[in-house]
């Protein structure tokens, strides 16, 4: 058994056509095909099912798909650790975020990981936390900085910051005028809401904040980035829900920034990869800067195979409406 031949194997796992395998690998077609036919060979049986222009992996290569990916990693892993040995800092790291925490989080710690490890090269994606969690799970992106808990047994994460959320306003609203008063979602019954579309786990959070506090939101408004639905605010149209760590973003973008009163709204960020992934000593470095920049200690823990919520459950007045 070859090591290109797992390779080449995994290609068409995960492309499901021979044709964009071959050229994923910068491989003519029927070298390829004759190497996954060496591999069936040796393997004792078939691994794709092949009909027509489809292929499928058959139940044996469901199987072999796992321990193919995790062998790779390994020898990977091994490699990088074996120039980590002779003092060669460097590697490269896959590293997936959610839009609603990549442009607050991620320049900083991306920027101050460079300097620290100038070797290592990061690749960066930005995507929904079904694109991302899919993107782990094919072996294309190493890690994801993701809004927890995440469905899917096969994930591991790791939680590193409990953030909380503020209310945007337009200057000159009447919840701004009241200065160190924190405001409640009651204060929110009559407003227009502002939201992110569908797919956005940041909406699915205040959607269930509300449903918990028993708020039904006037949602007059989707969109697509924290910037539009921050420059429909500023013009009037409604409130919306950001993150703690947009404070500093949009604290000159002509809205009001309020903080709720306790118990306050939160998300919990953290990391989370593939279940038997190797670490590469890049990932295990990034790991470790990431939980110095968020302050946590962190220890990887078992993903639930069902989303539980992640959110605290609304106490108070708000909680009685």
């Amino acid at each position: 058994m070859e090591i290109h031949q797992l390779r080449y194997f995994l290609a068409v796992a995960r492309l499901r056509s021979f044709t964009r395998a071959a050229q994923h690998e910068h491989v003519a077609q029927p070298s390829l095909s004759q190497q996954i036919r060496k591999l069936e060979d040796e393997m004792g049986a078939r691994l794709f099912n092949r009909l027509g222009r489809s292929v499928t992996l058959t139940p044996f290569g469901e199987r072999f798909e796992q321990r193919a990916r995790r062998v790779l990693a390994e020898l990977e892993g091994a490699r990088q650790e074996m120039d980590e040995m002779l003092g060669l800092h460097r590697g490269s790291l896959s590293l997936g975020a959610i839009p609603t925490l990549a442009p607050y989080l991620l320049p900083s710690v991306l920027a101050s990981f460079g300097r620290a490890y100038p070797g290592i090269g990061v690749s960066m994606r930005e995507g929904l936390t079904s694109s991302l969690l899919a993107d782990l799970a094919a072996g294309d992106l190493d890690l994801a900085l993701l809004r927890l808990p995440v469905r899917g047994a096969e994930f591991v994460s790791e939680s590193l910051v409990e953030e909380g959320m503020l209310l945007a306003v337009p200057r000159g609203h009447r919840l701004a005028r009241r200065p160190g008063r924190p405001v409640t979602l009651d204060d929110l019954a009559e407003e227009r809401f502002l939201l992110l579309k569908d797919g956005h786990c940041f909406r699915e959070d205040v959607l269930q904040i509300c449903k918990r506090c028993r708020l039904n939101p006037n949602v007059v408004f989707e969109g697509g980035q924290f910037d539009t639905l921050v420059a429909m605010v500023a013009n009037g149209a409604g409130v919306t829900l950001l993150p703690e760590m947009a404070r500093g973003h949009y604290r000159h973008s002509g809205v009001g920034l309020l903080d709720f009163a306790p118990p306050r709204p939160t998300r919990t960020i953290g990391l989370v990869r593939v279940k038997d992934q190797f670490l590469t000593p890049a990932a295990r470095a990034f790991i470790d800067h990431l939980r110095k920049a968020c302050g946590a200690p962190g220890a990887l823990v078992p993903a639930p195979a069902r989303a539980t919520g992640g959110l605290p459950r609304a106490r108070g007045a708000a909680a009685q409406r």
